[in-house]
């Protein structure tokens, strides 16, 4: 198996929605998410303002034509910062310009080949911000992943549906 990846910005994702639909439902059915088709809906209809946000980008890897994994993101601007957040970030960090990681895939049969990690390699590499930043639930198991991939916690927010979150952030390297 050849896992192909391909980089997208707002001129090519859109078409690539359903895919991302689908593996998003197939990902977020699982523990502790429990989503259902409700949330893989709202996800889609979202992408389509995401898609349009400054910075947009878009990595998804494929094997034979199939998405087996995507990660995406885009500018979260200087001054700005998680809009549920109990506090703000380090002074530095809120007036920089940072990479707002939304979401990190890969289908359940595909983990632990390396996708991931590869996705969010090339996600990261080239990137113009000076900090990454994402939102995790605390009882994922990507939670641990992500602390030993350095990204450390800065804060916590809960999503409208009252879930609790963890607000990561890494440092990139500067340009």
């Amino acid at each position: 198996m050849t896992v192909t990846y391909t980089a997208h910005d707002s001129s090519d994702a859109t078409p690539l929605i359903g895919d991302l639909g689908r593996l998003y439902a197939v990902v977020y059915a699982e523990p502790p998410y429990n989503e259902g088709l409700a949330d893989t809906i709202r996800f889609m209809d979202g992408l389509y303002t995401e898609i349009e946000r400054p910075g947009f980008t878009l990595i998804t890897a494929t094997d034979q034509g199939e998405l087996v994994g995507a990660a995406y993101g885009w500018t979260m601007p200087a001054g700005k910062w998680w809009s549920r957040a109990d506090t703000d970030p380090p002074a530095e960090v809120l007036t920089a310009d940072k990479l707002a990681i939304m979401e990190w895939l890969v289908a359940p049969n595909r983990r632990g080949e390396g996708i991931g990690a590869e996705l969010m390699r090339r996600l990261l590499t080239g990137r113009a911000e000076r900090y990454a930043t994402l939102a995790s639930n605390p009882k994922a198991p990507a939670r641990r992943m992500y602390a030993r991939a350095g990204w450390r916690q800065v804060g916590k927010s809960h999503m409208p549906d009252g879930t609790p979150m963890d607000l990561l952030l890494l440092a990139l390297p500067v340009r």
